[in-house]
């Protein structure tokens, strides 16, 4: 599905862009991607991964950086990776999500090809899958105005009972993003995210916290369902809350 920019109205923000004038395009795009034990998980995220690199690389106009950040890890998350040979991986102790994509930030910041205003930070996570198209829709987004990207998420069907998965269904219409923020579906520009400040240490809603600083910066937020992505339908995450605690509270209370 292909929405349209703007923003859903359930969202609260105005369709009308504060930005006066389109940035340059982008070329370069940098994934972030935090790991906290997702063995289990963690090579179908990166092999989706790779696949929207490679038809991002593929049109031309982009160079394109993957950074994993293993935080924390003790299973084998490291051994996965090493599959990915074209990924560069950060290990970190801080056991907290904000510190671990701060960290993968500065990381792709530091070696980035192009200036700020033309590179454009991706997260996801490692319970998830992203589509082929995602980062060239993210990029289509920069490129018509966007500042921050705020896509949407649907949980694995498989993780569900087929009524879950049925109401899941009945309160996400195709074509109305609801604004909601997901660290598993988010792109900012780098310039951007260095005026807001960046993800600040958190163990959940770092992701949320970081949009409210770009709004407040002025900032053209964008909702968009054109760069849906799958993520883990589980009823216990790796955070307190996150994904996995809006799911018990709204279909997995039984």
């Amino acid at each position: 599905m292909r929405a349209e920019l703007g923003v859903a109205a359930a969202a609260g923000e105005s369709v009308v862009a504060r930005r006066t004038t389109v940035p340059a395009p982008v070329a370069h795009v940098a994934v972030v991607v935090p790991v906290r034990d997702e063995e289990l998980l963690l090579a179908r995220c990166l092999a989706s991964v790779r696949a929207a690199r490679r038809a991002l690389v593929e049109r031309g106009g982009c160079t394109v950086d993957v950074v994993v950040v293993l935080d924390a890890c003790r299973d084998a998350s490291a051994d996965v990776v090493a599959r990915f040979g074209s990924v560069r991986v950060l290990e970190t102790a801080a056991g907290d999500v904000g510190a671990a994509r701060a960290a993968g930030v500065r990381s792709a910041l530091a070696v980035r090809p192009v200036a700020a205003e033309r590179t454009w930070l991706t997260c996801t996570d490692a319970d998830s899958a992203v589509e082929t198209d995602w980062l060239l829709e993210h990029v289509r987004l920069a490129d018509a105005g966007a500042d921050v990207v705020v896509g949407t998420v649907h949980p694995d069907p498989a993780d569900l009972t087929a009524s879950q998965w049925d109401t899941w269904r009945a309160t996400h219409e195709p074509g109305r993003p609801n604004g909601h923020v997901h660290g598993a579906n988010l792109g900012v520009r780098a310039s951007s995210y260095l005026a807001a400040g960046g993800f600040a240490p958190a163990p959940e809603h770092e992701d949320v916290d970081l949009v409210a600083r770009l709004r407040a910066t002025g900032a053209r937020v964008v909702a968009s369902d054109a760069v849906d992505v799958l993520t883990s339908g589980r009823a216990v995450g790796r955070t307190p809350g996150g994904y996995a605690g809006h799911l018990r509270a709204t279909l997995l209370r039984d």
